[in-house]
């Protein structure tokens, strides 16, 4: 399991070189791809993945993507109230055939999993986005293995007993100190090439910091969903980690955070 677990790590960590370096429309196609297969697992546990809602999802996921890369809607609201209105009007004119709980996770799925995965995408396509977009897994991936290693050692407190017994408050701390202490080691190395000023260094790690932080409730969120539906993965897609949303889980809610967090306070 361990092997499998490692070998599935390091060819994740190869795509993720490669997808993040090229950037623009690789990236952007790889993040629709991961969406709709993150919808999908979501789509599974409300039984909508094959139905009309879970097929609107999808499409409403691609043509937000669309708008991503061609700019076609003045405001990408329009898409979602346009998708929104259609599946009420299914789940109206079809009703009963779908519960109320399936309407919404079809939305849900739409902006939970389609819309701030995209945020790594659009990270990459800031100012600076080409060593700014690697704090989003320095904070999901970064944080979590910090963590881990705190929480084994030193953890005795427990951070949320019913939901996740074995992640303590120790953990957590050594998770964010963590993940500061080595963006600010990732951004010494590439200092010399991007030409990144030692002064710029310090948001560079209170933004992966707060990320990190946040990163925590990303993981812990989608460990409750599987918990509300007694499921151990969402899917078997990566071997020895379960399905995209079982890895990805943190950088969901990691992404946009970065994004805005250097957007407003960085650029």
């Amino acid at each position: 399991m361990f092997i499998t677990r490692l070998t599935s790590g390091i060819i994740l960590v190869a795509l993720a070189l490669i997808f993040i370096c090229t950037g623009g429309d690789v990236l952007l196609a790889a993040m629709l791809i991961l969406s709709l297969i993150g919808m999908f697992e979501i789509y599974r546990i409300f039984k909508i993945e094959k139905s009309l809602p879970g097929i609107l999802g999808y499409l409403s996921c691609i043509t937000y993507y669309m708008d991503l890369r061609f700019k076609f809607c003045q405001d990408v609201m329009v898409i979602f109230l346009a998708f929104l209105i259609i599946l009420l009007a299914v789940f109206v004119f079809g009703y009963p055939k779908y519960h109320t709980h399936q309407v919404m996770a079809a939305f849900f799925g739409v902006f939970y999993v389609g819309v701030m995965l995209s945020f790594l995408y659009q990270t990459r396509m800031l100012e600076g986005g080409q060593y700014i977009v690697w704090l989003i897994f320095l904070c999901s991936w970064g944080c979590d293995t910090c963590a881990y290693c705190v929480g084994v050692l030193f953890g005795k407190h427990k951070m949320s007993p019913l939901l996740s017994p074995k992640k303590s408050v120790e953990g957590a701390i050594g998770g964010v100190a963590g993940t500061m202490l080595l963006t600010a080691i990732y951004c010494v190395a590439i200092s010399a090439a991007f030409k990144i000023d030692n002064i710029v260094i310090l948001p560079l790690v209170i933004i992966s910091g707060i990320g990190a932080l946040i990163s925590m409730i990303g993981d812990l969120a989608a460990s409750a969903i599987k918990r509300n539906f007694d499921i151990k993965d969402y899917g078997k897609l990566i071997p020895g980690h379960g399905g995209v949303l079982d890895r990805f889980d943190s950088m969901i809610i990691t992404a946009p955070i970065i994004f805005f967090l250097a957007y407003y306070f960085y650029i």
